[in-house]
């Protein structure tokens, strides 16, 4: 228990050093915009750009840490993650700035699938909902942490933050080289399912147990989309916040939703089970994302704020515990066709929201609930598959 307990806290470490360099980033990225007079468009573009090459990549990822092992791919993304952030940090055209970002949407299709096909190898059915619950939470906290850090990094110089970035890469691709052995994959969770399992990538997708999870991925990511991108502008344009106003809400929002993926998560999996988990948490979400259109006062729009986040953040574990539950040995699959459709949702949510923010500001709002909605009916129609368990594991080569 203790080695899993250090492995766990190792793979947890690198996706918090992942986001963290991610977050570090984000206060000096309008420095850079002046810098190299760069439009808002271009970084449209540049945001697009890593999330269409995460898109691209993670159906390939996927099938790649089912057949070369977890740690390899860790490793690999970790590396590319280093040498995208060191890229960035040297650019001085925009051709330079686009090859980073195309280097870090690869870099995130290679590293989210192994290490939530990991976490899936040394848990039980059990124990993973919390653990997953924790990968969850570490994300949300390198996020809130890092623009704090990259503001201070950044009084050193505008390039500090990436080249810090690329040394968190660099640290924990050499810890996991050095403490992560490739775990045994198990097929006790799907063991009747072997056969069916067996069908090529396209045709897994359709594969029931699958389709309904991965449109409520898509979907409900696609409404968060379109809700978050436009958060700021929304609370600037409309009710006059100011940049600090804007941070506070945004990163009281990330807390508590991730004390509720530590603290709530893994009972009420286990009350409830992850399709109603799902199921409660579009209705939340549906209704805050609502109230945000309707709230007046400053304390009114925080108080949406600070809750809203929730019903998204349990959505995901959720999600991704339910898909690893019933992958069996197929958790590189799930976890790279996991990161296609929320990368999908995140090139094409913005793009409609903006379309919908420049004919009415409440618009992307408005569509975001109704898309949520949707969600929420498909949902009411989706059931776990049965289980029967299998104990016999196999093994693959460590790196």
């Amino acid at each position: 228990m203790k080695k899993k307990d250090w492995t766990l806290t190792i793979l947890l470490s690198n996706i918090f050093f992942v986001f963290l360099g991610i977050g570090l980033v984000i206060p000096v990225l309008p420095t850079i915009m002046n810098e190299l007079d760069i439009s808002g468009t271009v970084i449209g573009y540049l945001t697009a750009a890593f999330a269409l090459a995460q898109l691209v990549f993670s159906p390939i990822a996927g099938k790649a840490v089912d057949k070369y092992g977890r740690k390899r791919m860790i490793v690999i993304g970790l590396f590319i993650f280093s040498s995208s952030e060191f890229l960035f940090g040297l650019g001085k055209t925009i051709e330079v700035l686009f090859a980073s970002r195309i280097l870090g949407g690869i870099s995130g299709a290679f590293i989210m699938p192994a290490v939530t096909a990991f976490i899936a190898d040394i848990t039980t059915l059990q124990t993973r909902p919390k653990a997953l619950g924790y990968m969850s939470a570490t994300i949300s906290t390198g996020f809130i942490i890092g623009p704090g850090i990259g503001g201070f990094l950044a009084e050193v110089g505008t390039r500090v933050p990436f080249f810090s970035a690329a040394a968190c890469g660099l640290i924990v691709a050499f810890l996991s080289i050095v403490t992560l052995r490739e775990p045994k994959k198990k097929t006790d969770d799907m063991a009747s399912m072997s056969e069916e399992l067996g069908k090529s990538g396209l045709k897994k997708v359709f594969m029931p147990m699958f389709l309904i999870a991965f449109i409520v991925i898509l979907i409900s990511s696609f409404g968060l989309a379109a809700f978050d991108s436009f958060f700021s502008l929304y609370t600037d344009h409309k009710h006059g916040f100011t940049p600090s106003d804007i941070a506070i809400a945004i990163t009281g929002g990330a807390i508590i939703g991730a004390i509720f993926q530590v603290a709530l998560f893994d009972p009420l999996t286990r009350w409830m089970g992850e399709i109603n988990i799902i199921r409660w948490s579009l209705v939340i979400s549906a209704v805050l994302v609502y109230a945000m259109t309707l709230a007046q006062s400053y304390w009114t729009v925080m108080a949406v704020t600070f809750t809203v986040f929730i019903g998204f953040d349990l959505i995901r574990p959720a999600v991704t515990n339910y898909l690893s539950s019933i992958a069996g040995n197929e958790q590189g699959f799930v976890g790279g066709m996991n990161s296609f459709f929320t990368s999908l949702a995140n090139v094409f949510g913005p793009v409609l929201g903006g379309i919908l923010y420049d004919v009415n500001i409440d618009y992307p709002f408005y569509f975001s609930a109704v898309v949520i909605v949707i969600c929420l009916g498909l949902t009411l129609f989706w059931k776990r598959p049965h289980i029967e368990m299998n104990p016999k594991p196999t093994t693959t080569n460590e790196m």
